[in-house]
Formats: C-alpha cells, sequence, structure tokens
C-alpha cells in the first residue's frame, strides 16, 4: 500500500507529500520543518472544532486538557506508527525512522501538505478518523502526569516538584534528554526521552507509579 493509499488522499502536487517525509537536515529546499509548522497548527484547529462540537456540556478547562492530551507528541508519535509512518521517510539515517519526535513532526508536516494541496476539508478528511477513536474513548478529561503530580503535591502539602536536564546527548535531530524530578521529601527520579518535555513527563509517570500509594 502507498502513502497516498494510507492517507486516503492522491496529492495534486507529489512535491509537497516528498517534502513532507524527507529528513533532509540541513537542506532548507527539501526539510519538512515548514510544513510541520503548518500542519500544527491546522491539526489544532481540526482539533479544537471537533472537541467543541463533541463536547458541547464541557467548560473551556476539561477541553483543554483534552485537547493537549490529543496533540502531544506522544500521541502523533503512537498515530504515525498506526499509519505505519516509518517505513515512508526519505532519510539515510534508519534510526531516525522510529525517534518518536520525528514521527509526530511528519504527521504534523503531512496534515500541512494536505492542507495546501486540498484545503481545510481535505485536511479534515484525514485527520477527523484518525483520531475519532482517542476523541470518543474517553469519558472523563485526561490528565497528563506532570499535572497529575503537581496536584497530588498540592494536595499532600509538598510543593511543587523541580524538572533539571542533567544529560543531553545524541546529535541535534535526535537528541536524547534525561532529567531529575525532585519532590520535597522523596528521593529523586531520572525520566528519560527524545525532547525535555517527553522526559519530564516520563519522570512524573515513574514517580506517580511509586509514590501516589502511600499517601492516599
Amino acid at each position: 500500500m502507498t502513502l497516498e493509499e494510507k492517507i486516503g488522499y492522491s496529492f495534486k502536487n507529489k512535491q509537497l507529500l516528498k517534502q513532507a517525509i524527507t529528513l533532509a537536515h540541513g537542506s532548507k529546499a527539501a526539510a519538512y520543518e515548514r510544513l510541520e509548522f503548518l500542519g500544527d497548527r491546522v491539526l489544532g484547529l481540526i482539533i479544537a472544532d471537533l472537541l467543541y462540537k463533541v463536547h458541547p456540556q464541557e467548560w473551556e478547562g476539561d477541553l483543554a486538557k483534552r485537547f493537549t492530551a490529543l496533540v502531544r507528541e506522544e500521541t502523533l508519535a503512537m498515530l504515525a506508527s498506526v499509519l505505519s509512518l516509518h517505513s515512508f521517510l526519505i532519510t539515510k539515517e534508519d534510526d531516525l525512522r522510529h525517534n518518536q519526535s520525528i514521527l509526530a513532526d511528519v504527521l504534523e508536516a503531512i496534515i500541512g501538505a494536505l492542507f495546501l494541496d486540498g484545503g481545510l476539508k481535505v485536511a479534515q478528511n484525514f485527520v477527523e478518523p484518525l483520531f475519532e477513536d482517542l476523541i470518543y474513548q474517553k469519558i472523563q478529561p485526561p490528565i497528563d502526569a506532570k499535572t497529575a503530580l503537581q496536584e497530588w503535591g498540592h494536595k499532600h502539602k509538598l510543593g511543587l516538584p523541580s524538572y533539571t536536564v542533567v544529560e543531553r546527548t545524541g546529535p541535534d535531530h535526535a537528541p536524547l534528554f534525561k532529567v531529575e524530578l525532585k519532590m520535597n521529601g522523596y528521593k529523586s527520579i531520572i525520566g528519560v526521552g527524545s525532547s525535555k518535555r517527553i522526559a519530564e513527563q516520563a519522570a512524573a509517570e515513574q514517580f506517580l507509579a511509586e509514590n501516589n500509594h502511600d499517601t492516599q
């Protein structure tokens, strides 16, 4: 199956799709980053519109939590894997094919390419079915690990957690971050991820898994 078949759209300008999946770092002519910049905004509009329609009784705060969970890097990378985007990437570095951050960015780049080639409706026709299960599957608005930890710390009068980058390795296009989480009275936790935010989330998730049971 071709990528266009997976996407469900035949591009008039094939070069747009090629640009969206080309990891030519340092080459502005072929870089996907510009399309990703546009696709990020288009995706945000489509998801916000969907949430507004699907959850008519919810206030802005709950809608914002749902929105954040749907457009975060982890969710986009998971959906990129569902589409097997890694097998379509144009790159000389195979290790990049499974980089979570890059897969998320490429998915947004494809959305940007769809918008440029066919307009908002074409982008919606791709995004809405892709996100449908995620939008409907959770009755309660999701809370990410960092927010959950912050609320937990406030509840138990522990103050706010602190996050510090203790190590950054790897090339610029595929970095690996180690972040140390500290919470008053508890041992520090190290989280690892392909971005600072993902490493922070990983640390928060681990902290909650290890400690959330002891002061309920």
